[in-house]
This record gives C-alpha cells, sequence and structure tokens, in this order.
C-alpha cells in the first residue's frame, strides 16, 4: 500500500523570502521523517508529495496513491487548510485527517465557537471585530482576549492581546485587521487554568486520550513566541485528576460538533468560575515527534510516536474501508 505525504516544509518557504512568522505553522524535515518512519514500520510505501503546488503538479503527472497522509497548513486565506483536502476529493484519493468543511470553520473560530456553542459546549461572550468601528458595538465584560480570527500557532498573540479598556480593543483590533489582513476574535478573557487535550477517531468511535496543562512565564497567553521556545517559557503537565474528566468531556463534545476526523486537539480554559470552556479545535495538530503538543501528551498517557500515528492512520482506513 502506498502512502502519499502532503505538508509545508518551512525550509521551502523560508528559502523563497517568507518570514519565520509567515511559516510558524509549517513544518520541520524531521517531522516528515518521524511520520514517514512510523508509516514503513506498519508495512506502507510512503513517497514525499509536499505542498499544494508540488501535488499539482504530481496529479498533472498522472501519480496516484492509496492514502495521503495530509498535513499541508496552506499559505493564504480561510480556506487554506481546506485546499488539499478538496483537491484530493475531486481525484477520489483517500486522506488521513478532516476534510475541507471541518478545516475551514475549524481555521476560522469565529464559525467554530458558533457551531461548538450550538451543540451546548460552554465558550466565552465573544463578538468579531472586521473594522475598528465594530470597537463601539462591543458590550463584551472587560478584559478582553483578541486574536487574528483564521491563524494557528499562537500567531498575533502577545502580551498585548490582553485587553483592559475600549481604547486598548481599538488599538489592537486595528494592528490585527491590518497586520494579519482578516478580521479579530475578541471575546471575555478566561483568566483560568488552560489545558490542550488530544482526541482521535471519528464519529461516535472517537475518545479523548488525555490532555496536559500549559502554564507560561508571568500568566502571560500561549503566544507564537512562547510556543517556539516553549522549553523556555513553558512548563507541560499531566491533567489532574480533579480535573481531567470535565475537560476531555468538553474536548470530545467539541470535537464531535465540528465533525473531527481521525485526530487532533482541543484547546479548553477555565472562566472566572471555574467552568472549562472551549477555545478552538485544531484538526490538524502538529505532529512532530519531539516538539508538539499532541505527540507529548500522548506519551504522558503512555502512547509513543509510532503507536499515535498507527491510530491515525487506522481511523482512516477504517472510514475508506481499506485494507493493507
Amino acid at each position: 500500500m502506498k502512502v502519499g505525504l502532503t505538508f509545508d516544509l518551512r525550509s521551502w518557504y523560508l528559502d523563497r523570502g517568507f518570514s519565520m512568522e509567515d511559516t510558524a505553522e509549517f513544518d520541520q524535515e524531521s517531522t516528515i521523517t518521524g511520520i514517514k518512519n512510523a508509516l514503513h514500520g506498519m508495512g506502507f510505501e510512503t513517497e514525499e508529495i509536499g505542498n499544494i503546488f508540488q501535488l499539482v503538479e504530481a496529479l498533472q503527472k498522472g501519480k496516484k496513491w492509496d492514502l495521503v497522509f495530509n498535513i499541508a497548513e496552506g499559505l493564504y486565506g480561510d480556506g487554506r487548510e481546506s485546499v488539499v483536502p478538496a483537491l484530493l476529493d475531486q481525484y477520489k484519493i483517500p486522506y488521513v485527517f478532516s476534510g475541507p468543511l471541518v478545516l475551514g470553520v475549524s481555521l476560522n473560530k469565529y464559525l467554530g465557537r458558533i457551531i461548538v456553542s450550538s451543540a451546548g459546549v460552554p465558550v466565552s461572550p465573544g463578538m468579531l471585530i472586521t473594522r475598528p468601528e465594530d470597537v463601539d458595538r462591543c458590550r463584551l465584560e472587560y478584559p478582553l482576549f483578541i486574536k487574528p480570527v483564521s491563524e494557528g500557532t499562537g500567531k498575533g498573540i502577545t502580551d498585548k492581546s490582553i485587553l483592559r479598556s475600549p481604547s486598548e480593543l481599538k488599538e489592537t483590533a486595528g494592528y490585527l485587521i491590518k497586520r494579519f489582513e482578516q478580521p479579530a476574535l475578541v471575546e471575555e478573557y478566561l483568566p483560568g487554568r488552560e489545558f490542550t487535550v488530544g482526541i482521535l477517531g471519528s464519529g461516535e468511535d472517537a475518545y479523548a486520550i488525555g490532555g496536559m496543562e500549559i502554564i507560561c512565564s508571568d500568566d502571560l497567553p500561549y503566544s507564537y513566541e512562547y510556543k517556539e521556545n516553549y522549553e523556555d517559557f513553558c512548563r507541560y503537565k499531566p491533567l489532574d485528576k480533579d480535573i481531567a474528566g470535565e475537560a476531555k468531556d468538553v474536548a470530545l463534545r467539541a470535537w464531535k460538533a465540528i465533525g473531527g476526523l481521525d485526530g487532533g486537539r482541543v484547546d479548553v480554559k477555565t472562566d472566572r468560575h471555574g467552568r472549562i470552556c472551549f477555545i478552538e479545535a485544531n484538526p490538524l495538530a502538529g505532529l512532530n515527534p519531539v516538539d508538539s503538543d499532541l505527540p507529548i501528551l500522548a506519551r504522558y498517557e503512555g502512547i509513543e510516536y509510532n503507536e499515535l500515528i498507527e491510530r491515525i492512520v487506522k481511523s482512516a482506513m477504517k472510514r475508506y474501508n481499506l485494507r493493507a
């Protein structure tokens, strides 16, 4: 069985003039190597396809794969994560992880929270700001938290993301809208403990494998800088027994609400009353064997990297009725 790998290699874009922040969500060679080694351990033949541009070239040459392991994030627009799976759908090529619709609504955190909250999962009150004048309509209770609506890996999040006045809101919203060329999502700030929960499987077969608490220096937000240098700024620890059940329940309900497939992460945080609220879903979670959150929290649960990849692939194969 031949498995193709679609991904955005960070060095490929850096060589073409993109910045470190532009490429924050893209993968290192060690991630691709780790996935390939895990697939080889399952007895699969692999082929590195690469990004959307390289996938288009391969398809034009008539190449085919029995399954594609897709972790391509894309570069531009709300649908950047959806491009590769949408293209594979048109060629009727099976792939690992969620499809274009789920990836699109999850990347747009405003749409994601609407879907999740409609399923009864707790979320913090919030609103979308598409222009600085929208700040005048804000009736949320301060302090607030603001971030770009369709970014990941903490992009756009800094110590200025926690807002304590309308003037701070207007200034930061204006900056984010201009810098990232997209609306900003503002929510009532969740001041409590922050967790990320790993989910594997699809539909009724989905289950929470566990999670970890994220503790950042000086109680600052889990930003792009902190994620890039987590060993200097952050401390991770497995979920405490007193909170594990609720965190896993909220994350699993959110995962099922958005229709996530095969595996991913759901980020949650406690509000001022200690209630766990949904922050965002990550159906294309990072898979670096050493540094990414999902493999780290999986190890806390006794699931080593190769087993994690195997469980993810087996979920996809079951959906497509594929046999090795």
